[in-house]
């Protein structure tokens, strides 16, 4: 019908996904956006597919209904090309015992509005024609939408809340971990791998601090992308970490580590985001026999480029170590934007220069550090000035990065060290 299009024409970005087949949104996905000074929050559902069997359909039609409970105002998606059809008349009619108020908006009518008439069988005096790909009419549909609202000056959040991605491959519990966190189902939860195909925003408030969490859907490898809508998927669950303070990588303490553990971390480190690893299901530690320390010498061995992310274990179905993850997230965020003045970095790199002299990347010219100065932060970006051009060798930009850490801490974020040379 085109529910997910005019989510995304409203909202002004693609986040939910758009697919030709029935059933392609499956969770709910929720945006806080405003029309003409008047602030609302837009819920996108899966259809109402009634009489489904379908195990995840039927979960779908379910979250549809939730939404429905919690909204003030219900907007009926019919397709005006094909015509009023059965399905839209029992929708229609399980609309009516809800008491809730619906605005039928008939979509894909490009401009013939004759069609409009043919709708009114549904019972509904409000009907809007519009046109949700091309943009047509959805003025029209938000204004009569949101005709009782007031209209007010959307005020800026004087502190944005810390955005953490949570993402791992599927089924590790990234949902279940979702809905804990908020104390609702607000994402799907199956034991169906790859079952959260959007990405679905999450807010809460703990201790006076703001977090938006992002539930990616899970991403696979290419040659496992049988649907396009499990390619965009992994799209979304990037540009999620594109949009992230934090990353909470989860890995699963039952299967272990698996080699697309490693290529998702290998995303986020390139996304140059702040991370926390959380291994989930703990609370079946018992039942593997394994230990924590057993269980981190394993990531170690795995996750070599990732030593500065701390490792928390904690469950998603019993809420172990939920309090101390946040904890670990918000000292990462903090780690990201950490400053340090030029003369403290100045002291930390001579003292670890007398102790271990520089080596060039290429040649045996004798190399020194003249100068260095943060440049940047998000992830923490270093420039060191040389006494001639040339880079310095992985292990000596390695070895300064551990002496940064060892100085002045930066948990759970990358650091970048960059090398100039001072013109002559």
């Amino acid at each position: 019908m085109g529910k997910s299009t005019l989510f995304n024409r409203i909202v002004g970005r693609r986040q939910a996904i758009i697919d030709s087949r029935p059933g392609s949104t499956r969770d709910r996905n929720y945006a806080q956006t405003s029309w003409q000074g008047a602030a609302f929050e837009l819920v996108d559902t899966g259809g109402l597919l009634l009489g489904s069997d379908d195990p995840l359909l039927g979960p779908a039609t379910q979250q549809a209904e939730r939404a429905i409970d919690e909204a003030d105002l219900v907007v009926l998606v019919v397709d005006g090309r094909s015509g009023l059809l059965p399905d839209d008349a029992a929708i229609a009619a399980r609309l009516r015992k809800s008491s809730k108020k619906v605005l039928v908006a008939v979509n894909k009518v490009e401009g013939h509005d004759e069609v409009l008439n043919e709708f009114t069988a549904l019972g509904f005096d409000r009907v809007v024609a519009l046109s949700a790909e091309h943009g047509l009419g959805v003025g029209d549909l938000l204004d009569e939408a949101l005709a009782e609202v007031p209209r007010v000056e959307v005020e800026e959040e004087e502190a944005p809340p810390r955005r953490l991605a949570i993402v791992g491959r599927p089924n590790v519990g990234k949902s279940s971990l979702l809905n804990r966190f908020l104390g609702e189902e607000r994402a799907l939860v199956s034991t169906i791998a790859g079952t959260t195909r959007d990405s679905v925003d999450g807010f809460l408030e703990k201790g006076g601090q703001k977090y938006q969490f992002v539930d990616t859907a899970g991403i696979r490898r290419g040659r496992h992308l049988k649907e396009n809508v499990d390619h965009v998927s992994v799209v979304l669950a990037r540009r999620s970490l594109e949009r992230a303070d934090v990353a909470l990588l989860l890995l699963d303490a039952v299967e272990g580590l698996r080699e697309m553990d490693a290529v998702i971390a290998g995303h986020v480190q390139e996304a140059g985001r702040a991370v926390v690893i959380a291994v989930n299901k703990w609370d079946l530690a018992d039942e593997t026999g394994i230990k924590q320390k057993a269980f981190r010498e394993v990531i170690g061995d795995k996750l070599k480029f990732l030593p500065w992310a701390p490792i928390i274990f904690v469950s998603a179905r019993t809420g172990q170590g939920l309090n101390a993850l946040l904890d670990a997230a918000s000292r990462a965020y903090e780690s990201s934007r950490k400053r340090i003045t030029t003369g403290q970095l100045n002291r930390m790199v001579a003292e670890a220069v007398k102790k271990h002299p520089p080596k060039g990347a290429k040649g045996n010219k004798e190399v020194k550090v003249l100068f260095g100065t943060q440049i940047g932060v998000c992830p923490p970006t270093f420039a060191l000035s040389l006494n001639h051009p040339v880079d310095l060798h992985f292990s000596y930009k390695r070895y300064l990065e551990n002496k940064i850490r060892e100085a002045f801490g930066f948990e759970g974020t990358p650091l970048v060290i960059k090398v100039r040379t001072r013109p002559h």
